[in-house]
């Protein structure tokens, strides 16, 4: 299973707010961080502020932040916000009638089995957990404590 661009850029937004917790993480900053264009964030930040994973502030001093702690939320929560289809072959999908073995074929049962299995490990990671296993994540991301992002008690 290949997962995209947009599940790959939304875990690199969860980590980058985790790596900068307690202050707002700017996009203009994270997309500089991943050189990416902020238009492209913005896009993979609106299914994650609706899945509540993220929160904005608006304004001047504006930007994002975990919506709750960073071991709170799993791998999994955001493959299942940021990926459209699990179909792992056509047999996954509605429309799979076409074939006969539909309902008796053992290659589906494999499939889901190990679908699952992919799903359970990606619960048990969060985005703590990554932050974590790089110490020097804000130097690799170049956050670096301004005091105007800091966020007010």
């Amino acid at each position: 299973m290949r997962l995209t661009r947009q599940t790959n850029y939304a875990m690199r937004i969860l980590m980058y707010c985790a790596a900068n917790e307690g202050r707002l993480s700017r996009v203009p900053e994270i997309a500089a961080a991943y050189t990416v264009s902020e238009l492209f964030l913005f896009k993979i930040l609106q299914p994650l502020v609706e899945a509540k994973l993220v929160e904005t502030v608006r304004g001047r001093n504006g930007g994002v932040r975990l919506a709750k702690p960073a071991d709170q939320i799993s791998l999994f929560d955001v493959v299942r916000v940021t990926e459209e289809s699990f179909a792992m072959a056509e047999c996954f999908e509605n429309d799979a009638a076409e074939c006969p073995l539909v309902d008796s074929c053992g290659l589906n049962a494999a499939l889901r089995e190990a679908l699952n299995a992919f799903f359970e490990v990606l619960g048990r990671y969060s985005i703590a957990d990554l932050v974590a296993a790089r110490p020097n994540m804000r130097d690799l991301l170049g956050i670096h404590f301004p005091e105007q992002h800091a966020l007010a008690g």
